[in-house]
């Protein structure tokens, strides 16, 4: 029998039951649907410093900080598919978040020394929401998103799904097609091809 593929969610909302989360129950319960394990973290719901940039972590990879971050760092080295769902505050990640994959520097030079923690097959996948219709909305955090995969292993071409004009608590839900698309964007990413 096939081992069931694993998901870490990363919910990167300081508000809980917000749009994002909402997005991102969808796509979890899809991917669940398909048959995968998942494992949710709330950047909320974790103490997780600033990272310091005092280079500790350079030789070995070792972040010197003890915290929350211990207990993400092997499943974000070690899971193959991880999903990101966030807001955009002032075209970027909310503040508490951004601690989380500054804090991945350790990864990266982790990997950096030892190229075979490299996955290949690993995905990634963001999803995201912001209150603006502007243009460049989602373009800041995607670049985050994409060298935050790169530092932990990962790929760095991810898939997205972004929706905007979406800002009261739980409007999403409103959405003529969000929580559709969140929820077979869940499936695929459970058993789709890397």
């Amino acid at each position: 029998m096939n081992k069931p593929v694993e998901v870490l969610a990363l919910a990167f909302s300081p508000r809980k039951g917000g749009n994002s989360d909402i997005l991102l129950d969808e796509f979890l319960r899809g991917a669940r649907e398909a048959g995968a394990e998942v494992k949710l973290y709330a950047a909320r719901d974790l103490n997780v410093r600033a990272c310091l940039e005092c280079g500790e972590c350079d030789a070995a990879g070792e972040c010197v900080i003890r915290d929350d971050m211990d207990e993400l760092y092997p499943l974000l080295i070690n899971t193959k598919r991880i999903v990101v769902a966030s807001p955009i505050f002032f075209y970027g990640l909310p503040s508490g978040s951004k601690a989380i994959v500054d804090r991945t520097q350790a990864l990266w030079n982790r990997v950096r020394l030892n190229p075979e923690l490299r996955r290949k097959d690993g995905r990634g996948f963001f999803i995201g929401v912001g209150a603006t219709r502007g243009k460049n909305l989602f373009e800041g955090t995607s670049l985050t998103i994409k060298y935050f995969l790169d530092a932990i292993g990962l790929p760095m071409e991810f898939e997205s799904l972004t929706y905007r004009r979406v800002e009261a608590k739980a409007v999403v839900k409103d959405h003529p097609t969000a929580l559709r698309e969140v929820f077979a964007a869940g499936k695929n990413f459970a058993h789709g091809m890397p």
